[in-house]
């Protein structure tokens, strides 16, 4: 009997978890990737198992995703997950050939993050209305999004056994579990001391370790932080595409900018590459500019 796409997918998902040890995030973009190509199997109305998929299915695939996604970078991501699933066919000897394997990439431009000045993000802070009860926890998660440079999902998971107030540190828990440890600026701090107060006036708190839960007591979900951070952005007029991943980007631009160093961008961004943190050296090119003409001695 042929492999069906079900069984492919639970036996996908055990490798992921288990042998590459993804997150869960991970594991549901690969998955979901996957889903896509089922999709369209099921829409075109062929009946073909993993196994039998051909280079000029995929490529009938990828145009026909690509008709209805014209943004490069998505179509990019689905073919990564779709390469994925298909080194694992070949990996575990249920294909002799890889069909994805001389499928291209669509051809991306050079992007810089959307990033906002210390003005603009004061100015979304003071949208935030103190008055109600989930107003102290939403500057608190502003404040610890910027101080930190925190991933949307690092912040959600964040454990109240995680701050250390001495130190002046939190402990992060990032991509593949990995832990690392990132300075916490006072204002964040003083922030999370203050909405802990309302934390504590819950009637239910279900996850008792984690710091910033919704009024059911229960951790917040990556979307209600892209919810609050957008309608506060609303609300403060900036027109630019906000995410909570801005504010990540914000602090490594702000901490390159004033002359942080590069590696240690790197470390508490939880970057696992020195690659990916250079990125932020292309955002302010007059910065690199004066940098040059104050340190080199032909400048």
């Amino acid at each position: 009997m042929s492999l069906t796409w079900k069984q492919s997918f639970r036996n996908f998902e055990t490798y992921l978890r288990l042998e590459k040890s993804l997150s869960d995030n991970s594991v549901e973009a690969y998955l979901n990737d996957v889903f896509k190509l089922e999709k369209y199997f099921v829409e075109t109305g062929n009946d073909i198992s993993p196994v039998n998929v051909t280079y000029s299915d995929l490529k009938a695939f990828l145009a026909w995703y690509g008709s209805n996604n014209l943004n490069t970078r998505t179509q990019s991501r689905v073919l990564s997950g779709v390469r994925a699933f298909f080194r694992f066919l070949l990996i575990e000897g249920e294909i002799e050939e890889n069909p994805a394997s001389l499928i291209e990439s669509p051809k991306i431009g050079f992007k810089l993050p959307e990033v906002l000045s210390v003005i603009e993000i004061d100015r979304i802070i003071d949208k935030i209305d103190l008055s109600k009860p989930e107003g102290h926890r939403n500057k608190a998660i502003i404040e610890t999004l910027y101080s930190c440079g925190l991933r949307v999902s690092e912040l959600v998971n964040l454990r109240l056994t995680d701050l250390h107030y001495g130190e002046e540190f939190v402990v992060v828990t990032g991509k593949g579990n990995k832990q690392r440890l990132v300075p916490i600026g006072r204002k964040a701090l003083k922030e999370i001391d203050i909405y802990k107060q309302d934390r504590n006036s819950l009637s239910v708190i279900k996850d008792q370790n984690i710091l910033f839960l919704n009024r059911r007591g229960s951790r917040l979900t990556r979307a209600m932080i892209f919810t609050i951070i957008k309608d506060l952005a609303a609300k403060a007029g900036i027109r630019k595409n906000i995410s909570p991943h801005t504010f990540r980007h914000s602090f490594a631009t702000h901490m390159i900018e004033a002359g942080a160093d590069l590696r240690a961008v790197q470390e508490m961004l939880g970057h696992e590459s020195i690659l990916t943190t250079e990125i932020y050296t292309h955002i302010d090119r007059s910065f690199l500019r004066d940098t040059l003409i104050m340190f080199h001695p032909r400048a």
